[in-house]
């Protein structure tokens, strides 16, 4: 559950299994005793960065795709209006 002021939302929440390694165990053991998190909210939240950060790339993708356009987006625009 998440608190918010007097608003409560229900997560979902879904177990699931990961295979992980020594090495990555180990980082995430000493990092979770460092911050004093379990191991699946450090889990979580990187889940959460990785995610976004694809969200934001694909975002960007469409930024400036006219520019590379020998024609004016707007008389491009017009022409195919008044195919209309």
């Amino acid at each position: 559950m998440i608190y918010d002021a007097d608003i409560i939302f229900m997560v979902k929440t879904m177990r699931t299994l990961v295979d992980v390694g020594d090495a990555q165990l180990q980082e995430l053991d000493e990092l979770s005793k460092e911050e004093k998190r379990s191991r699946a909210a450090l889990i979580r939240e990187a889940i959460d960065d990785f995610l976004a950060k694809r969200r934001n790339k694909h975002e960007g993708d469409a930024f400036g795709l006219w520019g590379k356009q020998k024609i004016d987006g707007l008389a491009y625009q017009m022409k195919v209006r008044n195919e209309w």
